[in-house]
């Protein structure tokens, strides 16, 4: 039995008595010891483009793969970017914490986004774009089309694409149009047949219609053209009588990213509605045009966009290949990852095939760990709030709410459950980048629905995935809980992968209700049982677990510190790691995305080593495991390693303590790390090398998809039992 003091996190007087941060970092440590997080950033994305260049995938996935490559790449810039120029032209700018000054960071991330966005169109004309073709997917010019097809085609046009197209001039009478933020576009210069005199004019493509035209099928391929080449090849229809000179496809990128003062606001939802309209008209940050754009009229744009010749990106390919998404749902199924259909976590299969199982019994036989996408977040998460929403014994519900969809089956079943007369409270956060205006609006219908919906704590963002149910059983009240690593969303619980734990403790029951209090209300509290929460304590618990590991490697006994995030940058977090690794701790991170660690560096780091997995589901839960004296701390929950994290927003880790659970995250970092997965291995210079063959040339150890077929053997034994 783990006793209290065991499980408590010290966040409040339990504090080692022996214990002292500023000790933590008192030792001397090199200057340039961390690794530039924006070009760890476009290092990350990197890996993502690798993934669409390995011809063993699937071709539709490595097409969608550079869809996803291309939107991240947008919010990279509507928002890093964005923030450093802002930065640097408010005179707000600091030193970055490898010691440069912002505007030498600018430019090593112009000349690397340059170089990726040139490997990103050549990915796609050169490989991608070649091999649907051999599969019977093509995407064709217009030259090459039959004169039937194009007849079809302009029909199409005529139909569906004219009505809506809206030619804007541009002359003394009609001054240079607005380009909105991320909007393809093609810049026409035309002349006047009665005049010779020679006009500009800015055509968007519309972003409602569909990005790749179909055009008739021919036997079994199917021939696809870009709708903005569709366009171009029409406009004499657009300017009758008009000569058209040339025509070339553009797209801009805007700082879109949302700043609100919230100590100066008094209605936030207000502020954040202006803010939102003020995000369209965001500084240019990023000018792509095609390579064969002519001078007069690429001087045109930079002239009137005002931007600089190194914020031009010229590539050989379409612009704005996030319309590839379209593509890659084309239903091919050997064109794509093998199906996999989520298992019903086991504690919550029903007795009957078609019954429906009693989750509230299953929890409290035992905490349940769940993980998603391998196990279905409809049978579990959603259920589990369903069930609560309708039963006749829960008095109440709180959640954190930071995205889901619009249509979400948890926002219904928190409306169902206000409807029914139950205590209802929903904490959402409405400043969740890009998801704002969503969040808003179902904030409000939460709202009508007689939910008692918060906004969080002024000057942070609610992070942390939580929901409390509290029921009454045999008149006594029972707190029934669940914290997760992943948003409570239908939709991205399908891709995203994450962990989940159901649990009837007390203690956590106890640490929810304070916190929903603090979060809610005007308690502040000090002290949680099984919680790390973020900001006050999480930083400090983290340290202290890692200095408890370096204390015990110094004492010459085992130790072993292991971490799964999304991003590894926050300075004293990385600090404290190298100062465990001197003292001979092996330390494991596991990182999606930034890393700002150097490993395998002699004398500072050469006990860690640090591993990033990426495949068919984006990993994002976050695991946190100490070896402690061969009784693990494991926690996981919603923190990433860095600064918003620890210090602006609100986070929550659990400690996981069923052995079985231990287990399994245990096990998955066996994996995760051992030489025989695939995986990208980070060197000391911040270079990632891909490791996917042994070197026979044989692939190596696929771990999403070990972890499917793991977890559906067990699911059958289950069965078999």
């Amino acid at each position: 039995m783990i006793q209290d003091e065991v499980l408590d996190t010290g966040l409040g007087d339990a504090d080692d008595d022996d214990f002292d941060l500023d000790e933590v970092f008192d030792s001397q440590l090199p200057d340039n010891r961390y690794l530039d997080r924006e070009l760890s950033w476009l290092a990350f994305n990197q890996r993502v483009l690798e993934l669409a260049e390995d011809p063993s995938l699937p071709a539709l996935e490595r097409s969608n793969f550079l869809a996803i490559f291309a939107s991240n790449l947008d919010e990279f810039f509507m928002v890093r970017v964005a923030g450093l120029k802002r930065r640097i032209v408010t005179g707000l700018a600091v030193p970055t914490n490898v010691g440069r000054a912002p505007s030498e960071v600018l430019g090593d991330i112009a000349e690397l986004a340059h170089a990726l966005q040139r490997r990103h169109a050549e990915a796609w004309m050169q490989s991608v774009r070649p091999t649907l073709a051999e599969s019977g997917i093509e995407v064709v010019t217009w030259e090459s089309l039959s004169d039937d097809e194009r007849s079809t085609l302009y029909e199409y046009f005529q139909a569906q694409v004219f009505p809506v197209l809206m030619p804007l001039a541009v002359d003394p009478a009609h001054p240079f149009p607005y380009i909105s933020g991320l909007s393809l576009n093609l810049a026409i210069r035309i002349r006047n047949a009665r005049t010779g005199r020679q006009e500009f004019a800015r055509l968007k493509v519309p972003p409602m219609l569909p990005r790749f035209v179909r055009v008739a099928r021919e036997d079994d391929a199917v021939r696809y053209i870009p709708l903005e080449e569709l366009i171009a090849h029409h406009l004499e229809d657009l300017f009758p009588g008009m000569e058209i000179l040339d025509h070339h496809a553009f797209r801009l990128t805007r700082n879109e990213d949302v700043a609100i003062e919230e100590d100066e606001t008094e209605n936030l939802i207000q502020a954040l509605e202006a803010e939102l309209l003020r995000r369209r008209f965001g500084p240019p940050i990023r000018l792509e045009v095609n390579e064969d754009m002519d001078d007069v009229t690429l001087d045109l744009l930079i002239r009137e966009l005002d931007i600089t010749q190194q914020e031009v990106y010229r590539l050989s390919g379409p612009l704005d290949l996030r319309g590839l998404f379209d593509l890659s749902k084309i239903d091919r199924p050997e064109l794509h990852y093998p199906p996999h259909v989520p298992t019903t976590a086991v504690p919550f299969q029903p007795a009957e095939l078609n019954g429906r199982a009693d989750l509230f019994a299953a929890i409290r036989k035992a905490d349940v760990l769940v993980h998603h996408p391998y196990e279905s977040f409809t049978t579990s998460v959603q259920a589990f709030l369903e069930q609560a929403a309708r039963d006749p014994h829960v008095l109440a519900i709180k959640q954190t709410l930071y995205r889901t969809s619009g249509d979400s089956p948890i926002v219904q079943a928190l409306i169902d459950a206000a409807e029914s007369g139950k205590q209802v409270l929903a904490l959402v956060e409405v400043k969740a980048r890009f998801d704002e205006a969503n969040n808003i609006l179902w904030a409000r219908k939460l709202e009508k629905a007689g939910v008692h919906v918060v906004y969080g704590l002024v000057g942070l963002k609610t992070h942390c995935k939580l929901v409390n149910v509290i029921r009454e059983e045999d008149g006594v009240l029972r707190s029934y809980s669940h914290i997760g690593t992943g948003n409570y969303n239908p939709k991205t619980s399908r891709i995203y992968e994450d962990f989940g734990l159901f649990t009837v403790d007390d203690k956590v029951g106890g640490d929810l209700t304070r916190l929903f209090n603090e979060l809610s209300g005007y308690a502040i509290e000090k002290k949680f049982k099984r919680l790390l929460v973020a900001p006050l304590h999480l930083r400090k618990g983290l340290l202290r677990l890692i200095e408890k590991e370096r204390r015990n490697a110094i004492a010459g006994k085992p130790s072993g510190i292991r971490i799964k995030v999304n991003s590894m940058v926050d300075e004293q977090i990385i600090d404290a790691l190298y100062r465990a690794s001197q003292a001979g701790v092996p330390v494991e991170v596991w990182v999606r995305g930034i890393c700002s660690l150097k490993p395998g560096v002699e004398g500072m780091s050469e006990n860690i080593t640090v591993r990033s997995i990426l495949g068919r589901y984006l990993e994002h839960s976050r695991i946190f495991s100490f070896h402690s004296g061969g009784e693990p701390q494991v926690y996981i929950g919603s923190a990433d390693m860095m600064h918003r994290n620890l210090d602006r927003r609100v986070e929550a880790l659990v400690r996981v303590v069923a052995p079985a659970h231990v287990k399994e995250l245990t096990e998955l970092f066996d994996l995760a790390m051992s030489d025989t997965t695939s995986s990208w291995h980070l060197q000391p210079d911040g270079e990632w090398v891909r490791h996917s063959v042994d070197e026979n040339g044989k692939a190596l150890t696929d771990i999403q998809d070990r972890t499917m077929s793991s977890i559906q053997r067990r699911r059958r034994a289950r069965a078999v039992r």
